[in-house]
């Protein structure tokens, strides 16, 4: 469970990382899979700050009880992208998508251990 618990993490923060600070600085090749600089990308980055920040943080207690809400709430927005973005060919959904397997494997794990662990308890 913690290799994939920090598979997860680790794959927040090493894309987090160029995103946000593509975003912050309007890269060229951030228009092609975020569109044209706008309110709403400066809104995306707040999120994937956030996401970032948590990550971080969430590496050095990796409490699977903690990590499992981010995944969750990131799986559940990752998969539905590409239905909100209208395409399954825009960069950042394909992205999207690979994370979201990643991090949905990590919380079937996770559950299954904690599941595993309280019956030992019984």
């Amino acid at each position: 469970m913690k290799k994939m618990v920090l598979a997860s993490l680790l794959a927040n923060v090493l894309v987090l990382i160029p995103v946000c600070s593509g975003l912050l600085i309007d890269a060229a090749w951030i228009a092609d899979g975020y569109g044209a600089a706008t309110a709403a990308r400066g809104i995306l980055l707040s999120i994937y700050g956030a996401i970032l920040i948590v990550s971080l943080g969430l590496l050095f207690r990796q409490d699977p009880v903690l990590v499992a809400p981010l995944l969750l709430v990131q799986v559940i927005y990752k998969f539905t992208t590409p239905f909100t973005v209208g395409s399954f060919t825009n960069p950042v959904v394909l992205s999207n998508l690979v994370i979201a397997t990643l991090h949905l494997v990590t919380l079937v794990v996770i559950y299954r251990q904690l599941a595993q662990n309280r019956l030992h308890r019984m």
